[in-house]
């Protein structure tokens, strides 16, 4: 989006929000009462609440700024208490990081519906949160990595078992390969949470453990997580040949969930 676009869009929205908060919604229930010319805020109002300047708010609001720190958004999105999708939606339009959003994730249950979708797949199928850990998985995940999905790590990481399990070295075919890769998926899956204190405490973890994982995450190659063919020699079912394929949950950008539909052999 062009950025005189983007901050008339922006200024839009902040408007429209304002204008359909109510100050009890706000916590002015003083101001509820008498003679007003909209049910709304005022800006001046949304100022004091945020502890910004009306000139500067109305800079904001007029699209005539760009200069709008993520913490000063936040504390707007807090005074017009603003739900999920649109504090994500005013945050995208501001290009800014919301500071608040991977506590508010962390601290958000998956719900049961997403759940039962995972349970339901019949091929191997897991749910990642931010930081690999998987959160969910079904049947055939947990019988195809043994060593990972069989509860003895919790929670199951998928770096700490790619790169600190034996089981992990025999069970994918072309190993270091995919184990680099998966170093450069994780870093574009991150770039947002690179300040994240436990993100930096699971990479300094991995860079002591592993000498493959610190060579390839200082490398800095970035490649998105797109699925594709994986192949794996299980000790109990020999050689397996899936096709990888990836969904976002909608309403958590933060979780991921991987399918494992069986494949067929290319012709050689």
């Amino acid at each position: 989006m062009e950025p005189d676009l983007a901050r008339r869009a922006l200024g839009d929205f902040l408007k429209s929000q304002r204008e359909q908060t109510a100050p009890a919604q706000a916590g002015l229930p003083h101001l509820a009462h008498g003679r007003r010319r909209t049910p709304g805020l005022r800006r001046e109002e949304v100022a004091q609440l945020c502890g910004i300047s009306v000139t500067w708010y109305t800079w904001i609001e007029q699209g005539r700024t760009d200069s709008v720190s993520p913490q000063a958004l936040a504390r707007i999105a807090d005074a017009l208490h603003l739900p999920r999708a649109k504090r994500a939606y005013l945050f995208e339009l501001a290009g800014k990081k919301d500071p608040v959003l991977p506590a508010q994730q962390a601290a958000t249950v998956v719900a049961p519906e997403i759940l039962e979708v995972v349970s339901q797949f019949r091929a191997p199928a897991y749910l990642l949160d931010r930081y690999w850990n998987a959160v969910a998985w079904n049947a055939a995940a947990r019988k195809l990595f043994a060593g990972w999905l069989d509860g003895r790590e919790k929670p199951p990481n998928l770096l700490r078992f790619m790169f600190g399990s034996a089981a992990a070295q025999s069970l994918t075919v072309q190993w270091e390969q995919r184990a680099r890769r998966l170093v450069a998926e994780f870093r574009a899956d991150s770039a947002s949470l690179l300040d994240d204190p436990e993100l930096q405490a699971l990479v300094e973890e991995l860079s002591a453990a592993s000498p493959l994982f610190q060579r390839a995450w200082h490398l800095q190659d970035v490649v998105e997580r797109e699925g594709g063919e994986r192949r794996f020699l299980h000790p109990q079912s020999g050689e397996l040949l899936y096709r990888q394929v990836n969904f976002r949950v909608a309403n958590r950008p933060d979780l991921k969930l991987v399918t494992l539909m069986p494949g067929v052999p290319r012709p050689d």
